[in-house]
């Protein structure tokens, strides 16, 4: 009893009562091992909820679960690697003083069954190809690919030469993928998010049907495939027992974002909820666009009977307590929520600040000039953010930084894997995986000169008629343009497509693409040096993956970003300022942040009104925003925002309300600050007595 008392007090030291609570939620039971009921851990903003996750998993593991029979759904590849790393840091800890003989288990790497819902769907329908009448070699398109096959298949169907514009290739993506994730009917989803597309009801059900069709017959799968797939698995009651046998227990990251695809399939895997733990946020659900359901993790508890237990970490050591009561007020007028009242130990710090300025331009104007002060103070540029609700608010101020210089890296822009040359070489192993990828061999093969989109399609009708048989390349006749470059681009693509390949060769397939795509890189872009470097970075990227299948899987499934790719050079100067949407901000933080244009039709967007669930999800996404602050928030208002489109030196203008959220109970808990122009040198302008002249009793006695 000394010994495990010693040993819990180790590896638990680090925790609060609350964290400490739900990570050993749970008791030990003769011979079926360490049993829990459903958990869910309502996780506040900056409380640790990474920590608390990792060290239930480890806990679990020192209990006696085999880490095999763990399964951890997160929904970025980075979160599983760290939970992970801290997962084995925390058993090495606790086992290190220990006799129990835990090291066969961390041998054989803890955590095997970590990773993105996407990337654990990859696996288990690999597995089951037979089941789901699919090729356990089949491709994965990631979003671009995808809506290029879409405009394919568009084409085709001369959807796009109607007399009427039809949606875009990036629409009709948007359209099918809410209709798979929401599993609502096309006409529904067309009403409610989609409304100008409702005429076109028909032809995007052909459209459509066409789609899956040509994805059926490549062999390819879309991402909402991977979990549509998965969701369609575990709907056969045989199937879901025996993978839901596989694992004791089920732990989810970020419940709050799941749609209702991935609540089902978590319901078919574990439908008591024996073993299963999500952990969340409600008050953090900002991802509706993406068919997230806020409903999944506010409905959780009584989805079980008994319920599910609840518990809440409300402790943060992320902000000062005077931006949590701002947060705390903000979040308080939501109709339906996890009740919380986050609190922290930092007591120090100033009020969060209401900041009026007059427009546009003085709102960067202040922005700049206050992070230049914060970095006199001694605050680093990258300590600093600047937040906003869609990318192109960022325009003003982007100017105001290039003209004084300052460098800085705005989020929520191209991944490295969107860069056209990644594409490029990305494409032709995609081929050379699975010869059936329409999509990667029309890039491929439109790389040759004098290749168009008429003789790419005859050359792949060409390979199609020979069984898919890449090697049959050498016998077609292709453009006259394109014959001196034929011959070697057969051989590269015969070689990189040989069956007889081994695994443990194929980063050497990604060296010999690259010197054959040299020359083709040079003739098709500019600003060689950087991309080479990309496509170098690519080639040491592939080293950390065992086979080819799994280095094309896992980096369409979260494609990694470059700096190539970010908004500014931030070599130029060794700190640079964050800019960044608030969406692309969530799980981070910094010193200081400043929110931009936080008024009506910005926070809330315009385009939530009317609809309260909308209203309520943007009251959630300022609330985020608020939340990335440690030491110091502004939120910023413009009295007036300039019309586009007019002269240069146009004045028209329209003015801001005051975002409803900004009630006086909240405006309570901040300092209201005006920045007009250089008001700093102006002090000759500044009233100089405190007499008060009652205007308001005058107004009143007038009637």
């Amino acid at each position: 009893m000394g010994h495990a008392a010693e040993l819990q007090e180790d590896y638990l030291e680090l925790l609060n009562p609350a964290q400490r609570q739900a990570a050993t939620y749970g008791q030990q039971v003769e011979k079926t091992g360490f049993r829990a009921g459903p958990l869910l851990v309502v996780a506040g903003a900056g409380t640790g909820k990474t920590m608390t996750l990792a060290h239930r998993v480890a806990h679990l593991i020192i209990q006696g679960v085999s880490a095999e029979r763990i399964l951890l759904l997160t929904f970025t590849r980075r979160a599983a690697q760290e939970m992970t790393r801290r997962v084995e840091a925390i058993v090495r800890k606790a086992i290190a003083s220990s006799a129990v003989n835990h090291g066969a288990t961390l041998a054989q790497g803890i955590l095997p069954w970590s990773g993105t819902f996407h990337s654990v769907a990859n696996r288990l329908l690999r597995r089951y190809a037979h089941n789901l009448d699919l090729d356990p070699g089949f491709s994965v398109l990631d979003r671009g690919d995808s809506a290029d096959l879409m405009d394919v298949v568009r084409h085709e169907l001369s959807l796009s030469r109607r007399s009427r514009r039809f949606p875009k290739k990036d629409t009709c993506l948007a359209i099918y993928s809410r209709c798979v994730n929401t599993r609502k009917p096309l006409l529904d989803t067309l009403n409610e998010t989609f409304p100008w597309c409702v005429d076109w009801e028909q032809e995007l059900r052909t459209l459509f049907r066409s789609y899956v069709e040509r994805k059926q017959h490549g062999q390819i799968l879309d991402y909402d495939d991977l979990l549509l797939y998965w969701g369609y698995l575990v709907a056969d009651k045989e199937l879901a027992a025996e993978i839901g046998s596989w694992f004791d227990h089920v732990l989810i990251d970020e419940y709050q974002d799941t749609n209702i695809l991935q609540a089902d399939i978590l319901d078919a895997l574990k439908p008591n909820g024996q073993g299963v733990t999500v952990v969340g946020d409600d008050a953090q659900s900002i991802y509706s666009f993406r068919a997230a359901d806020v409903e999944n993790i506010l409905s959780f508890p009584d989805h079980y009977i008994p319920s599910a237990r609840i518990v809440s970490l409300e402790q943060n050591y992320r902000s000062t307590q005077h931006i949590l009561d701002t947060a705390n007020c903000l979040i308080a007028e939501s109709d339906r929520q996890y009740k919380k009242n986050l609190f922290s130990e930092k007591k120090g710090g100033a009020a969060p600040e209401y900041v009026t300025v007059e427009d546009g331009d003085a709102e960067a104007e202040f922005v700049v000039e206050t992070v230049l002060e914060n970095r006199e103070s001694g605050m680093q540029l990258k300590d600093q953010a600047v937040l906003f609700r869609g990318a192109h608010h960022s325009d003003r101020l982007e100017l105001e930084l290039v003209r004084r210089n300052i460098p800085y890296v705005k989020y929520g822009g191209l991944k490295f894997l969107e860069a056209a040359h990644v594409k490029d070489l990305m494409s032709m192993l995609k081929w050379a995986e699975n010869p059936r990828n329409q999509v990667a061999a029309f890039r491929v093969l439109k790389l040759l000169p004098g290749m168009g989109p008429s003789y790419a399609a005859r050359c792949f009708e060409h390979v199609a008629l020979n069984d898919f048989s890449i090697a049959s390349l050498e016998d077609h006749v292709p453009p006259a343009a394109a014959r001196e470059d034929w011959p070697a681009f057969c051989k590269v693509m015969s070689e990189m497509a040989a069956a007889e390949l081994s695994d443990s060769e194929w980063q050497q397939q990604l060296s010999y693409a690259r010197r054959w795509y040299q020359p083709h890189l040079e003739r098709i872009y500019d600003g060689i040096d950087t991309r080479e470097a990309d496509l170098e970075q690519l080639e040491q990227i592939s080293g950390r993956y065992p086979t080819r299948e799994r280095f094309l899987t896992e980096l369409t499934l979260d494609p990694a970003s470059a700096a190539g790719d970010l908004a500014g050079d931030p070599l130029l100067d060794e700190d640079y300022l964050i800019l960044s949407t608030v969406h692309s901000a969530k799980g981070q933080e910094w010193d200081a942040v400043f929110v931009l244009n936080v008024s009506d039709g910005n926070f809330p967007s315009e385009f939530a009104t009317g609809k309260p669930e909308m209203i309520e999800e943007e009251r959630r996404l300022l609330y985020v925003a608020m939340t990335r602050a440690k030491q110091s928030l502004k939120l910023v208002a413009p009295l007036r925002y300039h019309v586009t489109q007019q002269r240069r030196d146009g004045d028209k203008h329209v003015y801001g309300a005051r975002s409803r959220f900004m009630t006086e109970k909240m405006m309570g808990t901040m300092q209201s600050v005006f920045r007009g122009r250089n008001a700093e040198t102006a002090s000759y302008l500044r009233p100089r007595t405190d007499k008060k002249i009652d205007v308001a009793g005058k107004l009143r006695e007038m009637w």
